[in-house]
């Protein structure tokens, strides 16, 4: 293949994401570009290069970073696919990177069918050993699944976590509950009343039993827990008001998603919802505008709109409107167990679907230090560099004590000038997504080798890292 050819731009599958994402048929796309419908088919289905012409329409008629389209590959779907052409049913197929970031580019919807379909098979791996531990104990009541997670999570970082609609109809809430004359919790309550009869109260533990928000229907009233800090009552009582006036919105949106499971589905409209109760708390202008003027502090953000850090930081991941675009930032909300209970990428790093996280990453030291930022730059083993930011915070628990979480916020080195908070000029800290997914070969905190590596095993040879790989 000559030089010019691999200069050729295909983005088939960045090109149909966003046209889905502004809800257009082909024949309108194809319209703003000023091309034919049939030429954007070939486009969409890779048969022809992206030319320049149509990158400068995209960014003329659609303000679209040009940037995004210019790298040869989704990561996050060439993390999965790595992940999955590394498991042990595929031994002996042998596909290295490059092959892998081939597939991915000339047939980017068979490489994404292929990872949801590993997906699914790692799913029904784990829930047969599950149902077998269940057996084995007398014990086969039913579980949970965890693909939905993964379902609702892809169907966010595809919308890059930021939905049009339901940033006007969190204005259009926030304007009929007059919440800026009112003021905000005062304005909350007074709608409620006016619009529901339902009045606002609060309620210790034990008569909320372990609930930190029931709408009693037939009382006609909100109840919340003593447990929620001030924050986190507005942000619940924003949810309610959501989840009565706005459920138009929400059916529309999870309609378009087309999820097959219904359990995803409902889990989707959660999140939705829950994304229009943080914007009617940090309506999108204003909180951009203080995001600029304040370096993207998430300390700062938290005190001047009266919501949480992990509400600011959470509300960061979605400043992705064409005219005024923020940082684009990645979120994980972690336990003290390493869990991941939270995910947004937005397509900004990618994601190990399954494994540990990387010991090198010193996400955990927030934990030593909560309600503290701490600043790192890190490097993926392919040179891309990332500044994360990573802070412990609590929450009571029923009974006494508290949880905590580390919420990690991270974004591209690039963008280090319009923040507040950089490491710079540290050296980046060298991670990879999780062991099985890391070629470096001298990290003594290694815990299992590489998925695609086969191990090298010397008798009278002691290597720093616990494992040697050809």
């Amino acid at each position: 293949m000559d030089a010019g050819q691999q200069e050729k731009l295909y983005a088939g599958a960045r090109l149909r994401r966003l046209r889905r994402e502004l809800g257009l048929s082909q024949a309108e796309f194809a319209e703003t570009l000023g091309i034919s419908a049939s030429y954007l088919t070939l486009l969409e289905r890779n048969q022809r290069p992206v030319t320049a012409r149509v990158l400068l329409a995209l960014a003329d008629s659609h303000d679209v970073d040009v940037r995004s389209f210019a790298a040869e590959s989704d990561r996050q779907t060439l993390t999965d696919l790595t992940e999955a052409l590394g498991d042990p049913v595929l031994k002996g197929v042998e596909l290295d990177q490059r092959d892998i970031r081939d597939l991915a580019d000339a047939h980017p919807r068979a490489a994404e069918a292929m990872a949801r379909l590993f997906q699914a098979y790692r799913e029904a791996q784990g829930s047969a050993a599950e149902l077998a531990s269940r057996l084995a104990d007398g014990n086969i009541a039913a579980s949970g699944s965890l693909l939905p997670l993964e379902t609702v999570r892809d169907a966010l970082d595809n919308a890059q976590n930021h939905f049009p609609q339901l940033e006007d109809a969190a204005d259009a809430l926030r304007e009929t509950a007059r919440l800026d004359e009112l003021g905000r919790v005062q304005g909350m309550h007074d709608y409620l009343r006016r619009q529901h009869g339902a009045a606002v109260r609060v309620y210790d533990d034990d008569v909320m039993g372990g609930t930190l928000r029931r709408f009693d229907f037939h009382a006609r009233k909100l109840l919340l827990s003593e447990l929620l800090s001030p924050a986190g009552k507005d942000f619940q009582t924003a949810l309610t008001m959501v989840l009565l006036d706005c459920a138009d919105v929400l059916d529309s949106l999870v309609m378009r998603a087309a999820l097959p499971d219904p359990v995803a589905a409902r889990l989707l409209r959660a999140n939705l919802a829950g994304y229009t109760a943080a914007a009617l708390l940090m309506p999108y202008d204003g909180f951009y505008q203080a995001a600029e003027a304040t370096g993207y502090d998430g300390d700062a953000l938290s005190h001047r709109f009266g919501v949480s850090y992990e509400q600011a930081a959470h509300r960061l991941t979605t400043l992705n409107r064409p005219a005024r675009r923020g940082v684009p930032f990645f979120l994980m909300r972690i336990d003290q167990a390493g869990n991941v209970t939270k995910r947004f990428g937005g397509g900004v790093i990618p994601f190990a679907r399954s494994g540990g996280g990387c010991p090198r990453w010193p996400i955990h030291d927030a934990f030593r230090m909560p309600e503290r930022t701490h600043t790192h730059a890190i490097e993926l083993p392919g040179g891309s560099t990332y500044i994360s930011m990573t802070r412990a915070v609590s929450r009571p628990l029923p009974g006494g004590g508290a949880a905590l979480h580390t919420i990690v916020l991270g974004c591209e080195a690039k963008h280090a000038g319009r923040l507040a908070r950089t490491p710079f000029p540290a050296e980046p800290v060298g991670i990879g997504l999780t062991c099985r997914l890391c070629e470096r070969e001298s990290c003594p905190q290694r815990a299992f080798p590489p998925l695609q590596r086969h191990l090298k095993i010397e008798p009278h040879t002691r290597p720093i890292a616990p494992f040697a790989f050809s």
